[in-house]
């Protein structure tokens, strides 16, 4: 396998592991809590959506969120990304504002954990939303990023 090989699988990992994690937070929005709320009891529902919840950030820490930062270090290593580099007009700025998009995603989509197992589900559901809309604009930010 050549270098240019190695560097598609990488691309290829780093775009999977996005695209399961914002596909599965569809997933759960649009589908599958919807007819939770519609077909479950209030007992069965609370159960099934607070295994849902822990199952995702399960799969979110143990394999998305790994892949996520070996795949994008490795990417940015790869292009010659340094520190200063990210101040720059361009590809700097545009992956800075992804990395910072980024890590604000996680931390609310942590706090809609936290907001969750401790019963206030109207916050968990307007951070739910907000972790969404921002992980949809990761995405777009990263469209916007020429490839490695």
């Amino acid at each position: 396998m050549n270098g240019v090989d190695a560097w598609a699988l990488v691309r290829f990992a780093h775009v999977v592991g996005a695209a399961l994690w914002v596909g599965g937070q569809l997933a759960l929005s649009l589908v599958i809590l919807p007819l939770a709320r519609r077909m479950l009891a209030p007992e069965a529902r609370g159960r099934f959506v607070r295994e849902a919840g822990r199952r995702f950030g399960k799969l979110t820490g143990t394999v998305f969120l790994p892949l996520q930062l070996a795949s994008g270090v490795a990417m940015a290593w790869h292009k010659g990304v340094t520190w200063a580099s990210l101040a720059e007009p361009g590809y700097g700025r545009t992956l800075a504002a992804k990395l910072a998009l980024f890590t604000a995603v996680m931390a609310v989509a942590a706090l809609h954990g936290r907001a969750h197992s401790r019963g206030r589900p109207e916050l968990a559901r307007a951070l739910a939303v907000t972790s969404l809309v921002g992980s949809l604009g990761v995405v777009l930010l990263a469209t916007a990023l020429p490839v490695t």
